[in-house]
């Protein structure tokens, strides 16, 4: 596994909703999936395994959205997203989705077959959560491509030529790694490079006689790897020991800058402009749905405007800071439920918790730019932890995967805004990861809005009681590392009806049901459903 990125793994991507290993993770397969073709696409067919997750989800939750989107070459944030259906009939790529039993041992397998006149592809990719993807096959050939390399696949007749010109490759060029891989009708070289191959190189291949193709997969994520990547540590443990070992200074956002900058091979001040830029986008996110949203298919109006109303009338019961998280809350998750734009945190389906609760403190103690960005880099430090040694795939472990890791690593932000200690910080995010453990992912009528709303507001609360109580020095007793492994291991033992599936719990109730009828009708928010009795 490839050291979990701020920016690739926990924070990211900037993109319309409505989930991001749904929508976000669909289109960057897409758009691998494009250039595996060539950028020529005239037919795919789509094959989900009934023992996933995205038979029941992929049309609700966006994963349609995001395939013919990335197989367009579209971003995670285009703003032609909401007419994708009307879109790739103008482009004349016709899609077939089928529901086959192909043993798929992911519960996000995407399996694809991709024509145009003068070729067949296929390729099998997974989501991972928060928008990451694997791709494993590639025309029958064992791989895995991440998103974070140019990809040049060439394709060979047999063995022997590949093996020959794999030598040639090593011995005359840099490249991250050149591995010969077997394939079900051609033999597959490929070449993992931090920048695109060198037109005359490229043409050079696809002149060889032995070549049948070449295809450049271009990187689908922000930061780029490399070879002998390395990074400071991956447990919170390792960590705690550079802290103590450089003097115990630095706060958990110094030491997320420090880690994303070795993760990443980039300057600690560019880390922070990125991180600033993040925040810049979240903070407009809240800003334009506080003015109100509106969208067709979903079930919520918007509330945060009236919310806002009734605060400013002191109709609600006093509590400042609360008040205003449960409102930067709910503008977030509005603004991914009518397809505006938003920062998956760690996951679009969660986005609303961990930029409601630090942004809304910072700005009820009027805290600096400079002093956010520190705080989104300790929330970051503890999503790498997480993404490293858990998931943030609700398929994989519930609402816990998504809700409950926004809580920790917002906990760990407010502490620092407040200036706690190091040791309060990760206490902080230790008691909420604590308090989150088995959160069940039940959406209504499959639609990634409620209970995702409320349990955004419940973990933004959770982060703010938990940073409270680290600050009076309560005891969180277990250390970070073994609550992540209890959260991974809890995640395990979940049934998948109630993981993302649309298969128990609130998701199969009779009002859910109702809601999923109405809304196939295309009449989302247009009143209260009736429930057969």
């Amino acid at each position: 596994m490839t050291p979990p990125s701020i920016f690739n793994d926990v924070l990211g991507p900037v993109m319309r909703g409505p989930s991001s290993s749904h929508s976000a993770a669909a289109l960057r397969i897409g758009r691998l999936a494009r250039d595996l073709m060539g950028g020529d696409l005239r037919e795919v067919v789509v094959e989900y395994d009934p023992n996933g997750s995205l038979v029941t989800t992929h049309e609700p939750q966006g994963s349609d959205l995001g395939l013919f989107g990335g197989l367009m070459g579209w971003e995670t944030d285009d703003e032609r997203l909401p007419g994708f259906r009307e879109e790739i009939e103008k482009a004349g790529i016709k899609v077939e989705i089928r529901y086959v039993s192909y043993g798929a041992e992911h519960p996000n397998t995407y399996k694809l077959t991709l024509r145009n006149p003068d070729e067949e592809r296929s390729m099998r990719a997974i989501s991972t959560g928060g928008g990451m993807i694997v791709v494993e096959e590639v025309e029958g050939a064992e791989i895995r491509m991440e998103g974070d390399y140019f990809e040049t696949l060439v394709f060979l007749s047999d063995v022997g030529a590949a093996d020959g010109l794999s030598g040639w490759l090593s011995d005359h060029f840099s490249f991250d790694e050149v591995v010969v891989r077997q394939g079900s009708r051609e033999v597959l070289l490929e070449i993992k490079s931090g920048s695109n191959l060198d037109g005359d190189l490229l043409e050079e291949l696809r002149g060889n006689p032995a070549v049948s193709a070449v295809r450049v997969l271009h990187p689908v994520l922000p930061v780029l790897s490399r070879r002998n990547l390395s990074v400071p540590w991956l447990r919170c443990v390792e960590m705690e020991a550079f802290h103590r070992e450089n003097g115990g200074g630095a706060t958990l956002g110094e030491l997320g800058a420090i880690y994303e900058g070795e993760r990443g091979g980039l300057p600690v001040e560019e880390v922070r402009e990125r991180m600033g830029k993040l925040i810049e986008t979240m903070e407009g996110s809240i800003r334009n749905g506080l003015q109100g949203t509106s969208f067709a298919d979903r079930i919520l109006p918007a509330q945060s405007p009236l919310f806002a109303e009734k605060l400013e009338a002191g109709q609600l019961v006093p509590g400042d800071v609360l008040n205003r998280i449960i409102m930067y809350v709910s503008s977030m998750m509005e603004m991914k439920s009518s397809m505006g734009v938003i920062v998956a945190a760690p996951t679009a389906g969660s986005c609303g918790a961990l930029p409601g609760a630090v942004l809304g403190v910072a700005d009820a103690l009027s805290k600096s730019r400079e002093e956010r960005i520190e705080a989104m880099l300790a929330a970051g430090m503890i999503g790498v932890f997480i993404a490293a040694h858990s998931t943030f795939a609700a398929e994989e472990a519930g609402c816990m995967a998504e809700c409950g890791s926004g809580a920790a690593m917002a906990a760990a932000g407010i502490v620092l805004l407040m200036g706690g200690s190091f040791g309060q910080q990760l206490g902080a995010a230790s008691m909420a990861l604590q308090n989150s453990l088995g959160m069940t992912c039940d959406t209504l009528a499959n639609r990634v809005e409620a209970p995702c709303l409320g349990r955004n507001v419940t973990a933004a609360s959770n982060a703010l009681s938990s940073a409270n109580m680290a600050l009076a020095d309560y005891q969180h007793l277990v250390p970070f590392d073994e609550v992540v492994d209890a959260m991974k291991q809890v995640g395990d033992l979940m049934p998948r009806e109630i993981c993302c599936t649309g298969l128990g719990g609130l998701a199969i109730t009779p009002t859910s049901k109702a809601w999923e009828e109405q809304l196939a009708r295309g009449c989302g928010t247009c009143g209260k459903v009736e429930v057969e009795s």
